[in-house]
């Protein structure tokens, strides 16, 4: 299948999904790996994983970019190499879950978190958020609000990408309506406190989570 959706999240900022409808091997042909990514690819335990990581490279490819744009820093942390005369850095965040491979381009950091609605998310609510900001809520809604927090949580630590963060003790959301597509969090970290944009969705059956650095940061 061809490009899912393209999300308009800013100026500088878009969401591009890819729904994997294809098997390995059509995907595995219509992409260029670098050999590292290659052996990464082929360690790979599931196909799920694989096929995800193949979509994700069919997303760059879109962009014009390729796997050979795409470069990892020490800390495991994406980048796009510059294009043309540009010397501007491109900010990329990946993710992938299910059925979907996402990635977010923008000229701001960015980070990104894809997840599929499951109950699970629920169940384990109480050791990651304040699960007071799911009073008087239905039973969907407050699996779809505790996986939005969930993304919230993911999204800024990709940002931040620091040893020792803990999501229940150092990464804060302000309470928010899941209608408003929108919230604010805060991370308390090493003696600083650094505050968050957050913006979401639903596709399906999964929430996309994008979070970006407030400008008084």
């Amino acid at each position: 299948m061809p490009l899912h959706k393209v999300v308009y999240l800013s100026n500088n900022t878009k969401l591009y999904l890819w729904k994997i409808t294809e098997d390995y091997d059509s995907l595995f042909h219509q992409v260029r790996l670098k050999d590292s990514s290659l052996a990464r690819l082929q360690t790979m335990k599931s196909e799920s994983h694989q096929k995800g990581f193949l979509a994700v490279r069919m997303l760059l490819q879109h962009n014009a970019y390729s796997d050979f744009d795409l470069i990892y820093d020490a800390f495991g942390k994406p980048h796009l190499k510059p294009q043309g005369c540009s010397i501007k850095d491109v900010e990329i965040s990946i993710s992938h879950s299910g059925d979907f491979s996402a990635i977010a381009i923008s000229d701001s950091k960015v980070g990104l978190d894809l997840e599929q609605l499951k109950e699970k998310a629920l169940r384990i609510a109480k050791r990651f958020m304040d699960v007071s900001h799911l009073d008087n809520l239905s039973e969907e809604e407050k699996i779809k609000k505790a996986t939005v927090v969930w993304g919230i949580k993911e999204s800024i630590f990709k940002i931040k990408n620091e040893k020792g963060i803990s999501f229940p003790n150092h990464i804060f959301e302000d309470d928010f309506s899941f209608e408003d597509k929108k919230a604010t969090a805060t991370l308390k970290f090493n003696n600083k406190e650094e505050t968050f944009q957050i913006q979401f969705d639903s596709v399906e059956d999964y929430i996309f989570v994008c979070a970006f650095e407030s400008i008084n940061n």
